[in-house]
């Protein structure tokens, strides 16, 4: 079948498509910004098309000639009206799905309590319960997931999980961890959504998926603390922390936001349990069963030895961050561009020189004045920001739209050119671009440049008074990019030599 699938630059949407490929359907991925999917190690096998949920002109176009629609996108973040967004693209997926006479609409919600009022949940599964209603109002056959936790490398829920039990070995928790919940591995949810396509016309409804076990959050931290090898955590739940207070505190302990993470805790507010288990009378368990919340830790950090994080939860762009490209025209008439110049002769070969470039950040920092990156990380997260703690997906490779820290990878084209854009909290947009050439007597050349579009009086004094800093941030970080190149190279050549 073709099916068409929204969110592919996100942590499901990321991973459904080889799955579907693997299962012998055809792709076709829809994308506001088709180029974030080019370095996608199965983007050469897929249709990629321009598109948003909530135009109905793109929309229509890339529905036509689909039998299977998944929609994997939600306006969490995007600010106080992102109901209503999430409302009117869900509208618009139904009606040019229906136009366009697609077979089956797929849509992977969250888990609800039973019970509840649903004026009593979060905005954030309020708004997935609404989604949820209005594809299957669409008039045409949808069966809507529904999940609790994921556990999987990269995902949201699990570096949550992750960083706290790593870093907290003793906690006074909030009273949401000893609130009852079903996690689910994340190969079982993306096995369930494969699964969907095949089902017949006349299924019609929404299904709960989760694991086999049923267990507290103060239980899954003390089981990942197990599996990973750490001592015995101790947790103390007390009834106080708010979700917004709860997400602040998880937000400077994880690399989770609390933009992200105040949803994830306020899913926790309520006990989630599927209340059936009904889809796997049309798509079977697998052999050996679902994964337990053991195996599915154990894999996930064993992905992450591996370095084989296929998708993270920042591979989807992070909520009221900048998404500008950089300006292209050199007379640029936007309004003032400041920019930093830094250029340098490097001793080593262009080769030598980019491993360095392609594996900045991260573990290996910025090559400059780490207490002042330090410093400024914790000031983005202090403001609400991504923060320094996001990191890589990969420790050598880049790819567009990865985030890198509180960067994002706008172009990167191997062996020569590194774009990040700033996703850090910042009166106005900013690049940092890196670029590896050779000159005109054939000697290798380090040019780096940081770009600033101040926005308003703020932006302009931001400027102007971080700018003195600049030669000790941006002139060693040049220096010293140059400098582990130079030693890398002389290593390798003597390795080479012996």
């Amino acid at each position: 079948m073709r099916c068409l699938v929204t969110g592919a630059t996100g942590y499901i949407g990321g991973r459904l498509v080889p799955e579907l490929l693997a299962a012998g359907h055809q792709v076709r991925c829809v994308a506001r910004s088709p180029g974030k999917l080019r370095d996608y190690p199965w983007s050469g096998r897929v249709e990629i098309v321009r598109g948003d949920v909530t135009d109905e002109e793109s929309l229509g176009a890339a529905m036509e000639g689909v039998d299977v629609a998944y929609y994997l996108v939600h306006a969490l973040g995007t600010g106080p009206g992102f109901e209503e967004t999430d409302r009117r693209a869900a509208r618009n997926f139904g009606e040019r799905a229906r136009a366009a006479g697609v077979r089956r609409i797929v849509y992977l919600g969250g888990l609800t309590p039973a019970g509840v009022d649903e004026r009593e949940l979060s905005p954030h599964l309020r708004s997935r319960a609404e989604v949820g209603r209005i594809l299957l109002d669409s008039g045409v056959p949808t069966a809507v997931l529904r999940a609790g936790v994921i556990i999987g490398s990269g995902s949201a829920s699990f570096e949550m999980l992750r960083y706290l039990s790593e870093r907290l070995p003793l906690m006074v928790t909030p009273r949401w961890v000893r609130t009852r919940t079903q996690p689910i591995a994340v190969r079982d949810v993306l096995r369930a959504l494969v699964g969907c396509a095949g089902l017949p016309d006349d299924v019609h409804r929404a299904f709960d998926i989760g694991g086999p076990d049923i267990l507290t959050y103060r239980d899954m931290m003390r089981r990942y603390a197990a599996v990973a090898g750490l001592r015995r955590r101790l947790i103390a739940p007390v009834p106080v922390l708010s979700p917004r207070l709860s997400s602040l505190w998880v937000g400077l302990v994880t690399p989770v936001p609390g933009s992200i993470a105040r949803p994830l805790v306020e899913s926790l507010r309520h006990e989630v349990v599927c209340a059936e288990r009904d889809l796997a009378r049309s798509v079977p368990d697998p052999p050996g069963g679902l994964l337990g919340v053991d195996r599915a830790l154990e894999l996930a950090l064993r992905r992450i030895g591996d370095a084989d994080v296929a998708t993270r939860w920042s591979s989807a762009a992070t909520p009221g961050a900048p998404s500008d490209p950089l300006p292209t025209d050199p007379d640029w008439s936007g309004g003032s561009l400041y920019t930093d110049l830094r250029e340098r002769t490097v001793a080593a070969s262009p080769r030598d020189v980019w491993r360095v470039v392609e594996g900045i950040g991260g573990e290996n920092g910025w090559y400059s004045l780490p207490l002042a990156w330090a410093l400024r990380g914790w000031i983005d997260t202090l403001v609400g920001g991504v923060g320094l703690r996001r990191g890589r997906r990969d420790a050598t490779r880049l790819r567009v739209g990865d985030s890198l820290d509180f960067w994002r990878v706008e172009e990167v084209l191997p062996p020569r050119l590194l774009r990040l854009r700033a996703e850090m909290r910042l009166p106005g947009l900013a690049w940092l671009e890196m670029r590896v050439d050779r000159d005109a007597e054939g000697r290798t050349v380090y040019r780096q440049r940081a770009l600033f579009h101040p926005r308003g009086l703020a932006g302009q004094l931001y400027w102007w008074g971080v700018s003195p800093f600049h030669a000790l941030v941006f002139g060693g970080m040049a220096r010293n990019i140059a400098a582990k190149a130079e030693t890398d190279g002389a290593g390798t050549d003597a390795t080479a030599s012996v």
